[in-house]
């Protein structure tokens, strides 16, 4: 079974990116002997942050998010070797980002095998930007619980709702006896997400990851909580004044004063526990990195692959080439 997360990297910015990269590359976390265990798909392994940068600037597409991470990782009673782990890597890429430069890099360096995925936010083939929300995470679970029984591996099953611990508050008794579970579970996503919050940034982030959509913006009153099935609330509906807009911005801006830090979860046993442990020193390092060098002149190469990038739009919208640019010298 493999377990499919995303990364937070709250820092969007080129260099941010290019430290993901050579993060992820490592050759002390994918070498496989002499065999380097990190594939393009849509650009060139070693080239990745060039292509990916020379992407952005051709669309003038270089502000705002630059890349997704994910993290595609499989437990050693599963048998698979590198090479398996890296083209499963390699499949979901194609099928999920068809039109987008994705890096596939294979750790070995733990007791079980996993992926690193890394997205350029800009598409190669027609600029589009990337979005990803809580729906789309769900969906890249399901395609990748689709791959790994395709390859006869066992999925995970759907979790069990877990039981409250908390006595309930007299608003969440009477939407229990009013049969709203959906508002329940809804409540307890929102007291969840609140624990590991420092702003409404992170809160909204965290509340993705249950699957929940959060709509919050400055010209609105109330916050609209979308639900995995669809279902919309407000927040002047959950019964609790805690959740209302001014109160959580005033929870949130006296965290923010004291210098709130976050619980962090305990460390889950196992293979897991591993991959936990992972990504937090690499949301660490990202942290405590400064950005990184402008992006230095592309090789002639890059140079001649942009221009045939350039010429397959012209023709596609019916355009001629420039006189004196024939097919063959945006190839070279």
């Amino acid at each position: 079974m493999a377990i499919f997360t995303a990364v937070r990297n709250k820092k969007q910015t080129a260099g941010t990116m290019m430290g993901v990269l050579k993060y992820v590359t490592r050759a002390c976390k994918t070498m496989l002997d002499d065999q380097w265990m990190v594939t393009g798909h849509n650009c060139v392994a070693r080239a990745s942050y060039l292509e990916m940068m020379t992407t952005k600037q051709q669309f003038r597409k270089t502000d705002g998010r630059q890349f997704y991470h994910f993290v595609q990782s499989f437990p050693a009673e599963d048998g698979l070797t590198p090479q398996q782990v890296n083209a499963i890597g390699v499949e979901f890429a194609q099928k999920q980002f068809p039109d987008f430069e994705v890096v596939v890099a294979t750790h070995l360096d733990t007791n079980h095998l996993h992926n690193h995925l890394v997205v350029n936010s800009v598409s190669c083939k027609d600029g589009k930007k990337l979005h990803q929300n809580a729906a789309d995470l769900q969906r890249h679970r399901q395609v990748n619980d689709e791959i790994c029984m395709a390859h006869g591996l066992q999925v995970l099953e759907p979790p069990k709702k877990h039981t409250r611990k908390k006595q309930m508050r007299p608003g969440e008794y009477q939407a229990g006896l009013r049969g709203d579970s959906w508002r329940l579970d809804l409540i307890q996503a929102i007291n969840d997400a609140l624990e590991y919050a420092d702003d409404w940034e992170s809160f909204v982030e965290n509340m993705e990851y249950e699957g929940y959509e959060v709509i919050w913006t400055d010209t609105r009153k109330h916050i609209t909580f979308v639900c995995p099935d669809g279902r919309r609330c407000r927040d002047s509906s959950l019964h609790d004044e805690t959740f209302l807009k001014e109160n959580l911005e005033t929870l949130f801006a006296y965290r923010q004063a004291v210098g709130f830090r976050p619980n962090t979860p305990e460390p889950e046993e196992g293979w897991m526990g591993e991959l936990a442990s992972e990504l937090v020193r690499l949301g660490r390092s990202i942290e405590e990195a400064d950005d990184l060098p402008p992006l230095p002149a592309p090789p002639a190469w890059m140079e001649s692959k942009q221009r045939h990038r350039e010429a397959l739009k012209k023709l596609a919208l019916g355009q001629k080439l420039s006189r004196g640019q024939s097919w063959q010298q945006t190839m070279w």
